[in-house]
Order: C-alpha cells, then sequence, then structure tokens
C-alpha cells in the first residue's frame, strides 16, 4: 500500500493499492493505516529517502507498531532540535544559531562569525541552503531560506570546509550497523549541490574510522533505534563534525542503488524487516565492487529533445539511466538537489571505471533546448552571479577573447547548416573541465558535432564568422549554451532579426 497526497505520483503504478493521503496529514496517515490493519493486517510502516520519518513514527506509536517514537524522529527532522541534542552529548558538530520570522538576520554575527551557511529548519535536498560571505549574503539568504521552512524558522552555522560523506546505517537494540560509506561530490557555491557520489568512499583507512565513529555518536544520541539512520559528516581540518543525521534511509540513489550495486546487500529490505519488528538479517557485503551515480543538469531553458539516451543506456558498466524530464519541459540551472535533469548509475570493478563510466553515459546524453528562450538567452549573457561552465586559464586565449568582435561580415549570410566560428588559438591547451566533466576542447568538439559548425583560424574572406558572442555561450553554458546560441541564430527568420540579435548580444 503506497500513500500520496499528489494523484499522479510516479510510483503509483508499482503499488497494489493507493492512497490519496498528504503524508504531512499524521491523523490522515493514521486512520488509512487503521482502515488498512482492520481490512487485511499491517506489521509495519516505512519510508525510505524522504523527509516524512515524523509520519512514520507517528503512525507507529499510536498503532503499536515497530520504530522509533515520535519525539526521536522530530528531533531528527528539526534541524535545530538536532543540534541541541548533540550539543547535550558532546557531539562534534559546527556552531549554531536559530532564528526565527521576526529576528533580524545580523543578531547571529554577535555570536558566530563569516563565512556562515542558513539553512531552513524543517526541509532536506538543499532547498534553502546558501553559503554566507557577507553581512548582505545573510540578509538577502534570510528570506529565501524561511521560505522554505513550515515552521518559519531558520538555522544559520559556522561554514565548516572539508570533504563531506554520506552513510547509512541499521540500528537495532540501540547497536548501528554501517550499510553505506560514499563520498559525496558537492559543487556550485554558494549553493550546496550534489552532483552525485561514489560508493565506497576513497577516503583513507584512520579518516574513515573517525567518520564512521562520530555518526555512530549521533546515531545513539538522537536515540534512533530500531530502525534506519542516514547522516552527511564533514572531515573538517578539527576532525569529523556532523552536518545532519536523518532517521530514514538515504535518498538520492545511495540505500537503494549504489550501496547494493558495490556490496550485494538489499538494504531496503532489512530495513522493512526492522520496521515490522523482525531482527536484522546479516549485513555482510556479499560484493566488493565500486558504483558512481551522476547527476546531468542543464542552464535553463525549454527542452527541445533529448538524444543519445538509447546510446547511454547501452555504455558498459551502467546500471540505470533515470530521466526526470521530457520534451516540453522546463528546465533550470539547479538551486538544491531536486532540480536536476537525469541520473545515472553505474557498477564496476574498480572506483575509476565506475567514475568513467558514468562519465561517458552522459557525453552521450544531450538535452537541446528550444532556441530564442529568454530564461537562456538571460543565463548566457546578462546573469552576472550564475555559475560558468568555464574560465580560460591559458592568457594566450584570454587575449584573443578579449579582443574578438561578436561576428566578423555579414551576419545575414551565415550559413545555419554550417556555421563558420572562429576559433581559439590555444583551445587545446585549456584543461578546465564543466559540471559534466567535458574539457573545453571537448566541449567545442561536442558542439561541432550536434550543429555543423566549422572552425576557423581566420575569419578573411568568410561571408560571416561568429566570434565572442559563440565563446561567450560556450564558456558560460557548455555544449547546451553554444549550441542553443547557433539553433537561436539558424532561427531567425531574416536578415535584419539575425542582425538586430547578434548585435544585441554583443554588446
Amino acid at each position: 500500500v503506497v500513500a500520496d497526497g499528489n494523484t499522479e505520483a510516479v510510483g503509483i503504478p508499482e503499488a497494489h493499492r493507493f492512497a490519496h493521503v498528504d503524508l504531512r496529514d499524521r491523523e490522515g496517515m493514521t486512520v488509512l493505516a487503521e482502515q488498512i490493519r482492520a481490512e487485511r493486517g499491517l506489521d509495519g510502516v516505512f519510508t525510505a529517502g524522504t523527509d516524512f520519518s515524523t509520519t512514520v513514527a507517528w503512525v507507529a506509536q499510536a498503532l503499536g507498531l515497530p520504530g522509533i517514537p515520535y519525539e526521536t524522529a522530530l528531533n531528527a527532522t528539526d534541524k535545530v532540535r538536532m543540534r541541541r541534542l548533540l550539543n547535550a552529548h558532546g557531539v562534534p558538530q559546527p556552531a549554531f544559531r536559530e532564528l526565527g520570522k521576526s529576528d533580524l538576520p545580523l543578531s547571529v554575527l554577535e555570536h558566530l562569525s563569516l563565512p556562515l551557511v542558513i539553512k531552513p529548519v524543517d526541509n532536506m535536498g538543499a532547498r534553502g541552503v546558501r553559503k554566507l560571505q557577507t553581512e548582505e549574503d545573510l540578509v538577502r539568504a534570510f528570506a529565501a531560506a524561511l521560505s522554505f521552512s513550515a515552521s518559519g524558522r531558520v538555522i544559520v552555522e559556522e561554514y565548516v570546509p572539508g570533504p563531506e560523506f554520506s552513510l547509512d546505517a541499521l540500528v537495532a537494540d540501540g547497536e548501528p550497523v554501517l550499510t553505506g560509506f560514499a563520498d559525496r561530490h558537492i559543487f556550485f557555491e554558494p549553493r550546496f549541490i550534489e552532483m552525485g557520489h561514489t560508493m565506497p568512499t576513497a577516503v583513507d583507512h584512520a579518516a574513515a574510522r573517525e567518520v564512521v565513529e562520530v555518526f555512530f555518536k549521533g546515531i545513539r544520541a538522537l536515540g534512533i533505534s530500531p530502525g534506519a539512520a542516514k547522516g552527511d559528516v564533514k572531515l573538517s581540518p578539527r576532525g569529523a563534525l556532523v552536518g545532519e543525521i536523518a532517521a530514514r534511509l538515504s535518498g538520492g540513489y545511495m540505500s537503494g542503488w549504489t550501496y547494493p550495486y558495490a556490496h550485494g546487500v538489499n538494504l531496503t529490505a532489512a530495513a522493512l524487516r526492522l520496521a515490522v519488528g523482525e531482527p536484522l538479517p546479516d549485513l555482510s557485503p556479499r560484493e566488493h565492487d565500486h558504483s558512481a551515480e551522476r547527476a546531468v543538469i542543464s542552464i535553463p531553458g525549454r527542452v527541445a529533445r533529448i538524444t543519445g539516451v538509447k546510446e547511454a543506456r547501452r555504455s558498459a558498466f551502467v546500471r540505470d539511466l533515470f530521466l526526470r524530464v521530457n520534451a516540453g519541459d522546463p528546465v533550470v540551472f539547479p538551486a538544491n538537489n531536486v532540480e536536476k535533469c537525469a541520473n545515472v548509475i553505474t557498477k564496476a570493478p574498480t572506483r575509476d571505471q565506475a567514475i568513467a563510466a558514468a562519465q561517458e553515459a552522459i557525453a552521450k546524453l544531450f538535452i537541446r533546448l528550444e532556441p530564442g528562450g529568454a530564461e537562456t538567452e538571460a543565463f548566457l549573457f546578462t546573469d552576472k552571479t550564475a555559475p560558468r561552465a568555464f574560465r580560460l586559464a591559458v592568457k594566450q586565449n584570454q587575449d584573443f577573447f578579449d579582443g574578438l568582435s561578436g561576428w566578423y561580415g555579414d551576419p545575414g549570410r551565415l550559413d545555419p547548416k554550417k556555421p563558420a566560428v572562429l576559433t581559439l588559438p590555444g583551445l587545446a591547451e585549456e584543461e578546465a573541465r564543466d559540471w559534466h566533466g567535458l574539457s573545453l576542447p571537448q566541449a567545442a568538439a561536442e558542439v561541432r558535432a550536434q550543429t555543423g559548425l566549422c572552425f576557423l583560424n581566420d575569419p578573411a574572406g568568410a561571408p560571416c564568422v561568429v566570434g565572442r558572442l559563440f565563446w561567450t555561450a560556450l564558456l558560460a553554458g557548455s555544449v547546451p549554451g553554444a549550441v542553443w546560441l547557433l539553433d537561436t541564430l539558424a532561427a531567425q527568420e531574416d536578415h535584419e532579426r539575425l542582425t538586430l540579435f547578434m548585435k544585441g548580444k554583443a554588446s
């Protein structure tokens, strides 16, 4: 039996029975559970990868089913309650302060020093989470973080540098058993966007032991037993620190995909056993492989078409490709971890093979945007705060770019089937990589494959050659940005419109 407030939830066809109940409606869920128990029996309540562990605990407690107390679930969901309890038990963690709607955001600076991190107290998926470098950042981010909090509260924490890890554990009789330890790959400060994780971790044994010890100490402090625990732990210059601990299995394709692929253990099945009061099964790893999950993201716009899906799925070591968007869907550059376009998951004998396979599959997948979109145009040409795919590192190329004109020749004579682009003199020397792992030379080659463009070393004699316009779009938006530009140029209906567009972007 599956419940959801969304009558179009993608998992409905997989359920034997679907019940339309909002997961935040604890009383409604309790009534549903009582109906199910009366009709056919009910042995347990369970969730994985969601922020509804409080609803699960509420229903289980009301019906006398196995699980953690409701107060424990609250402590593991409300970030301020969690921090206070961890503090009381001496668990290492960042310093913090709570703010409500009526508080002055700058008041936290009486207790904490920049840089800081602001988060909604009661949300997940990095919604509303932001790194703060200045007082202005704090004031601006305060309102945004509040908008993601149902209780109207935020938590401000000291920023802690260092690698971050995701961990899972199952807990019986107060004793946690580690069931997952992965390296998280976080990008795009001041946001914290997870572009994937790799299982198992590559951190050395001593550091891994410290991370696990702090995680287990946090689980015991929160009183999570029996049940599942998911932790984000940072390895900072002063040691391992708890980022967050939740009373559930991890999401992000970790507990249900990468852990089983790497270790041959069905973690969800084991957690379900706990949820119905059965003892933990043997959780010893059956396999010793590696699994990588990587996200596919897009620049803003609307999807025209997606190509390379079959080729990506057929790639060596690829086990899953989950598409989250289709043609016609609007897409954004992610501001949190629920705004991605696809996820690729691999399983391979070695870590390097698993990572390379994921990157190769993503390179075959291409999300082409509709030409002319205002959101795409703004991201590429006017939004100074947007992340950039590349920054030129070779001085020769930067000097050349700075001296480029937007185009050369007559815009009305641009060949839409084979547009000419003035190349960078030292393109092959650029080593920076975009958010999907493509180098600048690789990205330029992929744009050529997608559009049929030809690169020229000299604009002389050509009727129209695109210069700075192309490289601005490629540096900002990688392959999708440059392809969008060339598609947009090709879509201009007449000489005058094309000239106006190119002049507008060049300025």
